[in-house]
């Protein structure tokens, strides 16, 4: 899975960066077997420059897979919790996702990367 990372008004440091790698590589184990290769777009930062108190930092995940694009998108005080919790988000909708291609027997295919 190839992730694009884009900072919202604040500097995007190799830690954030890190984090997100590390939460994303959690998922791409859910989009190893789909013919397409899965693309993400993680947007991470803050709602607002004048913000200081209250849900000011944000994780947006978009996600390319087969059958449409899926998103996620959380907002919280904390810019790790909103990544954890965004990240989870998009781990069900995949689950999801896999489940209903599965039914329709348009799921991942054993053997395929």
């Amino acid at each position: 899975m190839t992730i694009d990372f884009k900072g919202l008004n604040m500097e995007l440091t190799d830690a954030i960066k890190a984090r997100v790698q590390e939460k994303m590589d959690g998922l791409a184990k859910l989009t190893a077997g789909f013919d397409q290769v899965a693309n993400a777009q993680v947007e991470v930062g803050k709602t607002s420059h004048h913000h200081n108190k209250g849900q000011v930092f944000r994780c947006e995940i978009n996600l390319r897979a087969p059958g449409g694009e899926l998103r996620a998108e959380e907002e919280r005080e904390d810019l790790y919790e909103a990544i954890d919790v965004a990240v989870g988000e998009m781990k069900r909708l995949l689950v999801e996702r896999k489940e209903r291609l599965d039914e329709r027997g348009n799921g991942p295919r054993p053997g395929k990367e």
